[in-house]
């Protein structure tokens, strides 16, 4: 199994836009979340460092498990800390859908080569305690007979 902790707010892959280049006429698609390309350049960094420069992207079906850690909205505190009015889990966006389309964009070519290779996978969203960021495990779905 490789396990990875990416310090940092995380972001969506939003929705793709396509469009056709006027003068090559070639068909471009583009992320429409902007602010994600430095979180998946941070996503990219982190597991290249947990698996090492050499390694090769893994083989057959995979597991991914993500924990997103978000920030909580500095109206959650209180002088106390947490109010105890503030909600348990982050219901708003980015959804976890998102958030995790953009850690697969992120780790294909490093830790897999396509991310059709996920055949299971299971994401969560809840606060920070501490630091905003997303815990990643990645590994190989046992073959059985």
């Amino acid at each position: 199994m490789i396990e990875f902790f990416v310090a940092g707010v995380p972001k969506p892959a939003g929705s793709k836009r396509a469009f056709r280049n006027a003068k090559t006429g070639r068909i471009i698609v583009i992320d429409d979340c902007t602010k994600g390309k430095d979180w998946r350049g941070d996503v990219r960094f982190v597991a290249t460092q947990a698996v090492g420069d050499d390694a090769s992207p893994l083989d057959g079906p995979l597991y991914l498990y993500v924990d997103f850690h978000m920030p909580r909205p500095k109206g959650h505190f209180g002088r106390n800390g947490v109010k105890a009015s503030a909600p348990a889990y982050p219901t708003s966006k980015p959804d976890a859908t998102k958030l995790l389309r953009c850690i697969e964009d992120a780790l294909t070519g490093i830790l897999w080569r396509d991310d059709a290779q996920i055949v299971m996978q299971s994401v969560s969203k809840v606060y920070a305690d501490k630091q905003p960021g997303a815990r990643v495990r990645v590994g190989r779905m046992e073959q059985s007979a």
